[in-house]
């Protein structure tokens, strides 16, 4: 089985952005622009919209027009648009525009562009595409790119449509002409996402630092509950930045949630806060994909997940000495992304390696060479058991030290049944031979777990090499 998601993701160092002007922070504000394509039956939906209004628990009226949902939609565009227009026309903003919502604001679509804002698109309608047919889907986002095009002037670069399927993000990736897409929340940073052997820059968006939650139970009360939850986000990631490591920082605001005055205070509140750091790039979010994609281009490379059995077995076969049915074994398992690093496969490898019966995982052990012995001298080892042996010292030994290991080697196997092993990468040959003397008087039960232990050590070290 082959797992979809990514989990492991950056992992624990994150790229450098290198983000302009060397900025320890990416700041990105998106003004969704919805009203006016919400589910409404003058709309020629089924019923009214029940969703992101002052209405908590609001419920769909079937076959009816709810007109205090309406209305608090209709203040977004009449008010709320342009409190929030004037605080941030000097910011490079993106839209997210419902194609129809802007084809019925023409006036707040000539403001966006007179403030040189990104306009990506919506979506054809605000409507939840949880159970609407893929070629449905397909369809719509099809006339959303034309509609916002006829609208605009320009077709879309960046695509969210937010209330999504199971297929927008392969729908997305399929219409070809989106620079970014932006339905993720995985991310402090863009990355690139993989279609049908096509690469895809995701810029992830938030639910988090969103005015959205001004709208649930659990979510912000007050204008001062949301500015301290931006400036403590700003916060964490500026400090992020400074120690070299800098992220983006994504503000999701609407206007009828944020454009209310209650609430607007706590947007320019933060945006002061910001201004009082240097170091600060306002962005929009097309700015941020064109600047990945040329600081951080796709490199195509073979990730372990991806190959064919024959070639991971191939390839990983060898990393337990002698014993590709490990390497088979995980094959056949469940693998992903997070499979495709040294540490996440050595994982792997390692839990199938606990899982294998008492005599194969003895194999296993029986399959390693003697340190320093006659399969060394007569240059019968494997690549992999050469190059360890050499690291230690081991390919030139004085006759002393041959005769040593010789001597503990022999009374090893004779003890314990198996030869002496240890990853001779963590030590060198002194402390190879301190280890050997130590560990010859073990009982076998201590020696048989600590034969393992190394086992799997090995295994570790061997993938760091193979997956640089």
């Amino acid at each position: 089985m082959r797992y979809s998601r990514d989990l492991r993701g950056y992992g624990e160092t994150t790229p450098d952005p290198k983000w302009p002007g060397g900025a320890k922070i990416a700041v990105q504000i998106v003004l969704n622009y919805e009203e006016g394509g919400e589910n409404s039956i003058e709309h020629g939906d089924a019923a009214s919209e029940a969703f992101l209004s002052e209405i908590i628990g609001a419920q769909p009226w079937v076959g009816k027009r709810h007109w205090n949902m309406e209305s608090i939609y209709d203040y977004g565009a009449r008010s709320g648009f342009w409190r929030l227009h004037r605080m941030l026309r000097d910011i490079p903003v993106t839209v997210y525009g419902v194609a129809t919502a802007l084809e019925r604001s023409p006036e707040q679509v000539a403001a966006m562009k007179a403030a040189g804002w990104e306009i990506a698109t919506h979506g054809l309608k605000w409507i939840d595409y949880r159970d609407i047919p893929r070629e449905v889907e397909a369809e719509h986002i099809a006339q959303a790119v034309e509609l916002h095009t006829r609208v605009t002037g320009e077709r879309p670069r960046g695509f969210y449509q937010g209330r999504c399927s199971m297929n927008t993000v392969a729908l997305g990736c399929e219409e070809g002409g989106f620079e970014y897409l932006a339905d993720t929340i995985a991310d402090d940073l863009p990355y690139w996402h993989v279609h049908d052997g096509k690469p895809q820059l995701m810029v992830p968006y938030t639910m988090d630092a969103n005015d959205m939650r001004f709208s649930s139970g659990q979510g912000f009360g007050t204008g001062t509950d949301f500015f301290d939850y931006l400036r403590d986000s700003f916060d964490v990631l500026y400090a992020e930045g400074q120690a070299g490591a800098p992220k983006m920082m994504s503000v999701g605001l609407h206007c009828r949630l944020a454009g209310r005055p209650g609430r607007a205070m706590a947007i320019q509140r933060f945006l002061d806060h910001c201004r009082q750091h240097e170091g600060v790039w306002f962005a929009s979010r097309l700015d941020i994909a064109r600047h990945w994609a040329e600081t951080h281009p796709f490199q195509p490379r073979q990730l372990p997940s991806q190959m064919d059995r024959d070639a991971f077995v191939q390839a990983f076969g060898s990393i337990y000495e002698h014993s590709p049915f490990i390497a088979e074994r995980v094959w056949d398992g469940e693998m992903g992304a997070v499979h495709d690093s040294p540490t996440g496969l050595a994982a792997r490898m390692a839990q199938v390696f606990r899982a294998s019966s008492d005599e194969e995982r003895l194999g296993v052990l029986n399959a390693h060479p003697d340190l320093a012995g006659k399969l060394a001298q007569a240059k019968r080892l494997t690549a992999d058991s050469t190059a360890e042996q050499a690291s230690a010292g081991l390919d030139s030994l004085t006759d002393e030290e041959r005769a040593t290991f010789t001597r503990l080697n022999d009374a090893y196997v004779a003890k314990h049944g198996f030869p002496f092993i240890i990853a001779v990468r963590d030590h060198d040959k002194p402390g190879i031979m301190r280890a050997m003397q130590a560990r010859v008087d073990n009982d076998t039960a201590t020696e048989r777990a600590e034969a393992e232990r190394q086992v799997m050590r090995i295994g570790e070290l061997r993938l760091k090499e193979a997956l640089k």
